[in-house]
Order: structure tokens, then sequence, then C-alpha cells
């Protein structure tokens, strides 16, 4: 029953975070007005807005103007339903499974943005930081403290990293990983850890694609990365980071 409950509500929560990665970057308002085709403008019907159920029953097509539906849209509620289903599925704690169900719904649609427009929001990381120590308080403060020093090593090695090769990543990443942080406390390490290496895996890719000199002028997201590493911090972090101290502790 709990897992049923966790997959549907991911998937509806998915279908508002897809709302958050187009509107948010435009200064547009969430709640107003409807969703509706950003081809015709016709708002859609509570019916054709059911996550996953309505893509696949209207073919990938407005209703309206039949103007294809972004695959992206059922792929984020897919996923975010699946993400919570794991959470729900590898946590027993209401404190872990809260704190990492709020941070994939930040993480879904900061990645999202960063791929398109090449930005974190500050609007979206200044309310995982509220989400994060809001949930921490009420249902773990004896681990806040821990929480709080990963969030500052977390945002201080990224803002060293990003002094001293601006091009690399920006403020956005920065502030990313320091409320990644406050959500996964000493998980935080191989978070970073797999982002890094992720990124560096594909910077590796683009320039054998692209060549030497072309590939060190496109510009990769590393959002997306730190997404990646968080992710699979929040289901095994504390195994790797337990795993790593008996055996060098």
């Amino acid at each position: 029953m709990e897992v049923t409950f966790a997959g549907l509500l991911g998937a509806i929560a998915g279908s508002f975070l897809n709302v958050v990665a187009y509107r948010l970057p435009r200064r547009q308002s969430l709640v107003s007005p409807a969703s509706r085709c950003p081809h015709c403008q016709t708002p859609v019907k509570p019916y054709d807005n059911v996550p996953i159920v309505s893509f696949i029953l209207l073919r990938g097509r407005c209703r309206s103007c039949s103007a294809p539906i972004p695959l992206r849209y059922p792929i984020i509620e897919a996923l975010t339903g699946a993400l919570c289903v794991g959470v729900v599925l590898a946590h027993h704690s209401a404190a872990s499974i809260a704190l990492s169900v709020a941070l994939i719904l930040l993480l879904v649609p900061a990645a999202a943005i960063d791929i398109e427009h090449r930005i974190i929001p500050n609007r979206l990381t200044a309310l995982g930081a509220v989400l994060a120590l809001a949930i921490g308080l009420l249902l773990d403060p004896s681990g806040e403290p821990q929480r709080l020093i990963a969030g500052a090593a977390a945002g201080g090695f990224l803002l060293i990293a990003a002094l001293a090769y601006p091009g690399g990543m920006g403020m956005g990443d920065v502030k990313l990983a320091g409320v990644m942080g406050l959500f996964l406390g000493r998980a935080i390490a191989p978070a970073i850890m797999i982002a890094l290496v992720a990124g560096v895996a594909a910077g590796i890719v683009v320039i054998a694609r692209k060549g030497a000199r072309e590939g060190r002028k496109t510009a990769v997201p590393f959002g997306p990365f730190l997404a990646l590493g968080a992710l699979v911090a929040a289901f095994v972090g504390q195994d790797i980071v337990s795993a790593y101290l008996n055996h060098f502790g």
C-alpha cells in the first residue's frame, strides 16, 4: 500500500515538476494560468492531465492541435514516481524518507532546468535549503549539526573549484551542492565524488567526439551530474561511507 501510494504521489508530483521546470526559468507563475498547450494555448483538460496515462492515450500529441508533447514530460513523471517508490523501499525512518523525497523533488527540476537553460534558479535552491532545515529539525534534530557541516563543506569545496576554474561550473552548482549536503549529511562525500567522475567522463566523451579544441569550448551543465551523485547517495551513500570508514578507519 505504501509503495503504491508513493508511486502515485511521485508521478503526480512529477507532473507539477514539469510545470516548475518549464515556468520557473521563464519567470512565470507556477499556479496561474492552468496548464495549457504551448503551441495553441488551449487549456489542458483534467482528463488529459493524468500523469503518464494521458500521454499514452493521446499518443504524445495535443488533443486540440496535434502538436507533439515533449517526451520529457512522461519521463519526468515516471522517474519521479519510481524514485519515490525506491525511497520507501530503501529507507525505514520517517526522517530518511522525508529528506530523500524532498531532495528528489528538488533535484528533478534543477537538473531539467540546467540541461535546457544552463542555470539553477536561486528560488529553487533557497526553497530546498528551507525544506532541508525544516525537515531535519522536525524529524531528526540530533543529525542537524552533521548536515549543516556537510552543506558548508560541499558548498565550500565547489566554491573553491568555481573560483579556481570559472568556466567549469557556476554559482548555481555551488549552491546546489551546499543544499545537497543539508539533505545528505556525510553521504554528500560520495555524491560529490560521483558527480565529479561522471562530469569528467562526459567531458572526455565530448572531446573524443568533437576534438580537443572544439570539445573544450562546449558547455556541459554540471547540475545533472550533481543530481546523479545525490540520487545515488540518497539510496546507498550512507552504506558507501560506512564501508569506507570500516575499511580505512
